[in-house]
């Protein structure tokens, strides 16, 4: 590289000095006032009037946003456009060109609109970086958002993480609402909820309550057990299918006798249980039919049940049928089954449907 320096004046008033490398001469910028007067020169003097915004030695983020249209590359209007933006909330031009890697808070000039807002966000990025007497503020300081707002209640997306609450009662709340309709991930990787997950959560609290509302208002009819009709939904369920195929298949006895040996499960079936180690609660039997098939028969409720299914019947019992029906049953309700259960008591499917349509009727 040449150390010869040439002065020549551009379209201004403004003298340029020039330096050589590998034999072009390059305009050297090396004060404020050249920044300044670079719209002055001359582009037939610019060594480049365009380069990309990626790819190159320098800070992409920092050519991205000169790069105003975002066509992927930096042109000489843009630049011009960058530097009035910069000399324009800078007290003294010649910090752009001193070469330090942080900049003075006390540099910045805070006289224009734009000019007050820089240093208190500066001032926010050193505080939330843990140096709240830091003087200066980096590139490496303002491109680090994961640290910028790891310590931070707000971060700015519009995500609330528990721990953003002020009080136990907040947090429990978000929980809740990242429990029923999901949460979401903060810029930081925290889990949270946004805006439209909090007014889902209350709209479907609303549409429960108003359900809610109206079962009590057509109570007993659609409550039949009170608070205990939900938990008694869930243990109806729970042995409806088996107790439907139970009657289903006496009711088949019943109509043909051959059916009988057929529906039972085969004498080889209960061989092959023989050479097993069979469980307390007769997980290896839940295959086989409630109780054995027998026409004209309802199932029974304790003697003679198969072994899976034993306990769940005695809460069926105990949740449904004593409370609903009568009490001291050694058998299945037989024709009282199906038409004696109320709907509001059914399935847990029911409820559920319910749920989801709170106009719909409860009775």
């Amino acid at each position: 590289m040449s150390d010869t320096i040439a002065s020549a004046k551009g379209k201004g008033n403004h003298p340029w000095k020039f330096f050589r490398v590998g034999g072009f001469d390059l305009v050297k910028l090396d004060s404020g006032a050249d920044l300044v007067a670079l719209e002055q020169l001359d582009q037939k003097l610019w060594f480049a009037l365009s380069c990309p915004t990626k790819g190159l030695e320098f800070d992409s983020k920092s050519l991205e946003l000169i790069d105003t249209d975002k066509d992927g590359r930096v042109r000489v209007p843009e630049i011009s456009t960058a530097v009035k933006w910069a000399v324009a909330n800078l007290k003294n031009v010649d910090e752009l060109t001193s070469g330090t890697e942080s900049l003075p808070l006390q540099a910045i000039n805070d006289s224009t609109e734009e000019g007050k807002q820089l240093p208190a966000s500066a001032q926010q990025i050193i505080i939330n970086l843990g140096k709240p007497d830091f003087p200066s503020i980096s590139i490496a300081d303002t491109t680090d958002t994961t640290r910028i707002f790891a310590q931070t209640k707000f971060n700015g997306d519009g995500i609330v993480p528990p721990e953003s609450a002020d009080d136990d009662g907040t947090k429990v709340v978000i929980h809740d609402i990242m429990s029923c309709v999901g949460g979401e991930i903060d810029r930081i990787g925290a889990p949270g909820v946004s805006q439209a997950k909090v007014d889902q959560f209350f709209a479907d609290l609303q549409a429960y309550s108003d359900w809610w509302k109206q079962a009590e208002d057509c109570a007993p009819t659609a409550l039949p057990l009170g608070n205990a009709t939900p938990g008694a939904a869930e243990t109806l369920n729970a042995v409806r299918a088996e107790v439907d195929d139970s009657f289903t298949r006496c009711r088949l006895a019943e109509f043909d006798a051959l059916a009988v040996a057929v529906l039972n499960r085969s004498q080889e079936d209960l061989a092959a249980l023989a050479n097993k180690d069979l469980s307390a609660s007769g997980a290896e039997v839940a295959p086989f039919p409630l109780a054995k098939v027998e026409a004209g028969k309802s199932p029974p409720l304790k003697a003679g049940v198969n072994p899976a299914w034993a306990e769940a019947l005695g809460k069926l019992e105990a949740e449904v049928i004593t409370p609903l029906l009568i009490s001291g049953r050694t058998n299945l309700p037989g024709d009282e089954w199906r038409p004696s259960v109320p709907s509001s008591v059914r399935t847990r499917n029911g409820w559920q449907e319910r749920r989801e349509h709170p106009s719909r009727s409860s009775v």
